[in-house]
């Protein structure tokens, strides 16, 4: 009879297709539950009064009367929209019919055939058997918690009978079952009642072992549960038993048999006390059981309410209430102990297998138990933390260690893939040498073998003989799913009544082929043997739960260096996905990218506080903190009197290295601990897949590193606009190089590129924004050297000095925000230019040119309104009488001088930078100018001025705009003899007011406006020299004003030579043919005779 039935592939088959159809139901429940995910006929306002209507007359639903047309008037007008929305839900619900069917013909069948369940013997059946009647309770129980079936299966039948004339054929038997399952758990009792007998067998063969494995911690410890450090002398001997499979047998799963079975079959608790006793300890386990996904049942209520209804059941009501206090007071303690001795036993395990991982071949069992024992524990913690229930004692439920058991699950998870080679060789090797002699011997020794039996046991021996060593070597794949289908098949033909080879009669050949299938699955099926015991894709379903555990264990310094489990759990995620529901929503990458980004938080700012801390002490050796030192050695020196003993003496730097005491912790040490413990975390793997994205941990701690390195970078800059302060750069450089020095020191404790790190860091500070848009150094730095120096410079209250190189700022009578000189010498700018690159150099660039445009707009217009008078000055240059009288009608001289003094001082702070630039890297070549190589004609001003031309302009009227703006500039330098800041400083080497910057200004303008006109350079600043000597001979001429006015003019004519020297187009010998060289002389004589020193 078992041969035509086919019971093991109808089991084999009904147990998945259940599987899928229960994921479909709780999919069903979760979208019209969640107001966010309900459908939105479900939620539309017209819908209403339809949808009431289907449910108080469910399921005999009148759709033709005219009472019912006015409340099925909005399902008359969408009916196509309806039919297609409610469709997929109708034909859920007709698969849940269809399911059942198969379920009530299967179980039938197994009782008529009288099957013999015990799950040490025909493991595989007995299980399969007991997980479809709980996967089919479980169906139903979800189907009962759905609170608008009747409304989509209602709504369905209207719009179809609406569209096609007629109803579903299968709608009268979808509503009866619904009205059959208002009550789901009395309806299933009675459906169970005929199964009493197979299910109660099946159920008290858990007996031997559920008892075994429902121990408290301190009777694993006593027996030195997997540990195989307990008996050395037996370290090599391969871990076996009668009962493998039993060994790594979920305890939630026999938990779930025990329950939903007694209470599906009730009645063996009143008349069997083994029932009774087994039943008792399943309540005491918990409060509650999974259904599916985070579906659960209240065990003791759902009992309680069941019992309440029956009569003869007040005892074990009582039953269930002490079981049920019991729980409350023990069960969190007892679980908290199993999971403390947990860590500490998968830690000794994974020490001793990491060591010898040869030993992973014999003690593979001891892996899948600890995997298993360790899977159990959490899945209760995580179905129970959901659901606490009120405790005196909650901390029982909440474990802030539950990383560590976490990450050496993953260690073994890990070391079963990573030597799986040393795995298959010897179960290769154990199967054909020993399990293939030790079968045939069973086989030989039965008295009776009927032929179909004979035939399946003669073929397992055969395939288990064929195999050798070789082929492990080869790397050939080994599929033995087709013998452990063949196991299950024989198991179902000896376990009926009357069978020709009874089972029950044979325990060896049960012991010898469930030892076999499980040395199989070692060599073909080991990453399906780590997801039946190891998968926790149930915290994609509890993903509060799972935040809050990531927390709590992040709080707890020991341990950080196991967090790196949480999102490696995440990988189980794409485990728990089914064919018959591909909708169904997970939480994807959010939750693994939400705790690498914590990890990478809490390691980056550890990382940074180091490098803070370092940055400090460097800080201390810098030469500004000097003055302190020096003043004490010159108090000593010169004996005067050393501070008071009130006073605190500052230390001095290392003074903090001195320790009297090494266990006393500074904070250094706790940070580099904590750096320690972080780091310890990313050695578990290097990357993971999930969700088919390949997660590298690393890249999340660059990706911080990067963002907050550039943030501390600006901040380290202290730009306040307000008050004109910012950092000076070689200071900023100082830091910098600090926190780089410290970077590198991360690669000593991870493998990461510091390098690529920095690098990507500080190019980003090259930039105007950064790669996130905010603000960088370059930017702050070209707004403080423009709004700050450059605008004080424009009125003379900052002077640039040629001789010292720099910016200085001028005395005066209130206290300045800043001193130039401090920011702008040599050292400072050749800092800027290491921090800010060519890059930032041409964006600085850049502006300083809108700077020089926006004075030459203004500089055209001053032209245009003197151009009468200029075109004539230009053509009397040599005819004194005329030039008095057309300088008399020339209006704002002194403002073009002021404008081109500007000019001149912004070229001028560009030419330091751009020197101090070919200092800082020669190597830079995408322009010369961008380099810091000077160049005849600037190509960046040249940019600049073409940029402001326009269409309306014709390039000769251009050209004369850029000549009488020369003629412009030239007759009005007499009027800088006038301002007594026009004396020049020797010792600066320029003028207090800046004029000596007139130079730069004149020749680089003049060279780039006529570079874009295509004009001789050289013939149009001679015209300027000529024009420029004539009236500056002019000026000596006029003895009226002798003492201010030439001795002022000597000075500006000595700015004579500094036009022709800064000049590439201008020579000595054009400004000798129209300025007399004597007067040069005495110009030099008179600037220089205050400053003659006399040597005796």
């Amino acid at each position: 009879v078992s041969l035509t039935q086919k019971l093991a592939e109808k089991l084999t088959i009904l147990n998945e297709r259940g599987n899928g159809v229960l994921i479909r139901m709780n999919y069903i429940k979760k979208t019209c539950g969640d107001p966010k995910l309900r459908p939105s006929f479900l939620t539309d306002k017209a819908m209403e009064s339809a949808i009431k209507y289907i449910n108080k007359r469910f399921p005999n639903i009148d759709y033709r009367g005219n009472i019912v047309s006015q409340n099925l008037t909005s399902i008359q007008r969408q009916k196509s929209e309806v039919l297609s929305n409610t469709t997929s839900y109708y034909e859920s619900f007709l698969d849940v019919i269809e399911f059942r069917d198969h379920v009530y013909e299967l179980l039938n069948t197994i009782d008529a055939c009288q099957c013999f369940f015990d799950i040490t013997t025909n493991f595989d059946f007995t299980k399969n058997y007991l997980d479809l009647i709980i996967t089919y309770t479980s169906v139903i129980i979800t189907l009962s918690r759905i609170d608008d079936k009747k409304a989509l299966v209602g709504m369905f039948n209207c719009a179809h009978e609406m569209t096609n004339g007629s109803s579903d054929p299968s709608y009268p038997r979808l509503g009866q079952m619904f009205l059959e399952y208002d009550h789901p758990w009395k309806k299933l009792t009675e459906e169970f009642g005929p199964h009493t007998k197979a299910v109660t067998t099946a159920l008290l063969s858990l007996k031997m072992v559920y008892p075994r494995r429902n121990l408290p911690a301190e009777q694993w410890r006593s027996a030195q549960l997997l540990s195989l450090l307990s008996a050395p002398a037996a370290m090599l001997d391969s871990a076996c038993c009668d009962t493998m499979a039993c060994e790594y047998l979920s305890m939630e799963t026999m938990e779930r048999w025990i329950i939903i079975g007694f209470l599906l079959c009730h009645s063996s608790l009143n008349s069997n006390q083994a029932s009774q006793e087994l039943w008792k300890m399943g309540l005491r386990s918990g409060i509650y059981l999974t259904l599916t996904r985070d579906e659960v049942l209240n065990i003791h209520k759902v009992s309680e309410d069941l019992f309440d209804n029956i009569k003869g059941y007040n005892k074990r009501i009582a039953d269930i209430k002490e079981c049920r206090e019991h729980v409350l007071v023990n069960g969190g303690a007892m679980h908290r102990e199993r999971r403390h001795f947990l860590r500490g036993a998968l830690k000794e395990l994974c020490k001793v297998l990491e060591d010898e991982p040869g030993l992973l071949g014999p003690k593979a069992l001891f892996v899948f138990m600890a995997l298993s024992f360790s899977r159990d524990e959490i899945l209760w913690l995580v179905r129970h933390s959901e659901n606490m229930p009120k405790l005196k004692v909650p901390e029982d439920y909440i474990d802030n260690q539950l990383a560590e058991l976490l990450y050496y699950m993953e260690k073994l998870r890990g070391l079963m893939r990573k030597y799986n080679n040393v795995v298959q060789r010897y179960h290769v090797q154990y199967l054909a040498q020993f399990d293939a002699l030790v079968l045939n011997d069973t086989i030989q020794n039965m008295y009776v073998c009927p032929e179909e039996e004979s035939v399946l046991m003669s073929s397992f021996v055969s395939t288990l003989s064929g195999l050798s060593v070789k082929q492990v070597d080869n790397k050939e794949e080994f599929d033995f799913r087709a013998l452990r289908l063949d196991w299950l098949r024989l198991q179902a033909y000896t376990s009926v009544n009357k069978a020709p080879l009874p089972l029950k009669d044979y325990p060896d050949l049960a012991k010898v082929m469930n030892l076999t299938q499980f040395h199989t699955k070692m060599v073909d099926a080991v990453e399906e043997m780590l997801y039946e015991t190891s998968e926790l894709s149930i915290f994609c379903f509890y993903p509060r739960v799972f935040e809050k555990m990531f927390t709590q264990s992040s709080e707890e310094v020991t341990m950080k260096r196991y967090l790196m489990a949480f999102p490696l759990a995440c990988a189980h995620f794409s485990q728990s996905g089914d064919p018959l529901c591909p909708e169904e929503v997970s939480v994807h990458l959010r939750l693994c990218v939400t705790f690498l980004e914590q990890i990478a938080k809490q390691t980056s700012t550890v990382v940074l506080e180091i490098c803070a801390e370092q940055r400090n002490l460097c800080d201390q050796l810098l030469p500004k903190h000097c003055a302190e030192t020096i003043s004490a050695a010159r108090y000593r020196k010169q004996k005067k009197q050393m501070p008071k003993k009130g006073e605190v003496q500052k230390e001095k730097p290392g003074a903090e290295s001195l320790r009297k005491d090494r266990t006393v912790a500074n904070n250094m040490d706790k940070l580099h601990l904590m750096l320690t413990e972080l780091c310890s975390c990313y050695s578990l793997c290097g990357d993971f897949v999930v969700f088919d994205h390949i997660v590298v941990p690393t890249e999340f701690l660059i990706s911080q590193l990067e963002t907050r390195l550039s943030e501390i970078i600006v901040r380290m800059t202290n730009y306040n606009q307000t008050t004109q302060e910012i950092t000076r750069p070689s200071d900023l450089l100082a830091g910098i190089r600090a926190y780089v020095a410290n970077l590198h020191s991360l690669s000593c404790y991870i493998n990461v590129d510091v390098t690529r790190l920095v690098k990507s860091v500080l190019l980003q500070q090259t930039q105007p924004l950064d790669s996130h848009g905010g603000q960088t150094i370059t930017t702050l730095y070209t707004n403080w050297f423009l709004e700050s120096l450059l605008r004080q410079a424009s009125n003379s209250l900052i002077v640039h000095c040629p001789t010292l190189h720099c910016f200085m700022s001028q005395v005066t009578d209130t206290e300045p925000s800043f001193r130039a000189e401090e920011f702008s010498d040599i050292s400072e700018l050749q800092a800027l230019a290491e921090l800010i690159g060519a890059y930032g150099l041409k964006f600085l660039s850049e502006n300083l040119m809108w700077h020089i445009t926006s004075q030459v707009t203004e500089l055209k217009k001053m032209v245009v309104e003197n151009m009468d008078v200029l075109v004539q000055m230009k053509n009397n240059f040599d005819k004194p009488e005329e030039m008095v009288n057309l300088k008399k009608r020339l209006t704002g001289g002194e403002n073009v001088l002021k404008r081109m003094t500007i000019i001149g001082v912004i070229l001028s702070f560009r030419a330091m930078v751009q020197e101090c630039l070919k200092d800082v890297t020669l190597s830079i070549y995408e322009l010369a100018s961008a380099a810091g190589l000077p160049c005849d004609i600037d190509p960046s001003l040249v940019a600049a001025i073409r940029s402001m031309q326009t269409d309306n302009t014709s390039p000769d009227e251009e050209h004369k705009l850029s000549r009488l703006l020369l003629v412009y500039i030239a007759v009005s330098l007499p009027l800088l003899a006038l301002d007594p800041n026009s004396f020049y400083n020797r010792e600066h080497g320029g003028h207090n007011n800046n004029i000596h910057c007139l130079a730069r200004a004149i020749n680089q303008l003049a060279a780039a406006m006529f570079t874009i006109q295509n004009k001789n350079i050289e013939q149009q600043l001679k015209e300027f020299l000529l024009l420029a000597s004539s009236t500056l001979l002019q000026l000596g001429q006029n003895v009226e004003r002798m003492e201010i006015k030439n001795r002022e003019s000597i000075y500006l004519l000595l700015h004579m030579v500094g036009i022709v020297e800064e000049s590439p187009f201008l020579s000595q010998d054009m400004l000798e043919s129209c300025f007399p060289y004597v007067l040069l002389r005495n110009a030099y004589r008179e600037v220089y005779k205050s400053f003659i020193v006399t040597l005796g």
